[in-house]
């Protein structure tokens, strides 16, 4: 029984610490630039352990999906609840704050999903398919607005097509060439564009 527990935590410290080295090679490399061989490397693990726990760096990406968005809805849970009510600019601007934080703390592995969805577009549908279930939490917010969407799955994915872009605009793209934006600044544009679009 004790070396099955063993086994067991071997195995489970191996697959966090994977987890943990796929983040920092990303963040060094590129997710197109990883091989397999890197994140065993900087985990300090034998190749074939990879195995054990992923099929492919694909599957090892879709873990790190899913781990974070868990991460994300216990935050949310520990913090307590918020207005659903989008026709509010306050309730929207929680929602945006969470987002652009979120993004800053896994820019590796965000940068990782759009990277990967470009150049292999199944598992880009499979990555989309992990995100779009955490959305169906925001239906209940549209139906406060004065005019609620017709489809709003449609609107939810417009708002985070505005969102994703927009933070990859300025976390990513341009401060490598010099310009930057502020917390602040950020949070506030989106905020307001998404109000005015919402409500009008």
């Amino acid at each position: 029984m004790t070396d099955t527990v063993s086994r067991r935590q071997r195995a489970a410290g191996t697959e966090v610490a994977l987890k943990q080295a796929a983040r920092e090679v990303f963040a060094e490399r590129g997710y197109l630039n990883t091989k397999i061989t890197d994140i065993t490397a900087a985990a300090g693990r034998a190749t074939g352990s990879f195995y054990n726990h992923f099929a492919g760096k694909e599957e090892l990406l879709e873990a790190l999906l899913r781990d974070m968005l868990a991460e994300a809805d216990e935050a949310v849970v520990d913090v307590g609840g918020h207005d659903p009510d989008f026709s509010k600019l306050s309730a929207i601007r929680w929602h945006v704050e969470a987002f652009w934080r979120f993004y800053q703390a896994h820019l590796p592995e965000m940068i990782a999903v759009k990277q990967a969805a470009m150049v292999d577009p199944e598992l880009g549908r499979r990555l989309q398919q992990i995100m779009a279930d955490d959305d169906q939490h925001m239906v209940e917010h549209f139906s406060h607005l004065p005019r609620s969407p017709a489809d709003p799955l449609v609107a939810i994915s417009a708002m985070n097509a505005l969102m994703e872009g927009f933070a990859y605009t300025w976390l990513v793209v341009n401060p490598a060439n010099g310009q930057t934006i502020t917390d602040q600044a950020a949070i506030d544009t989106l905020t307001n564009l998404l109000h005015h679009g919402l409500v009008g």
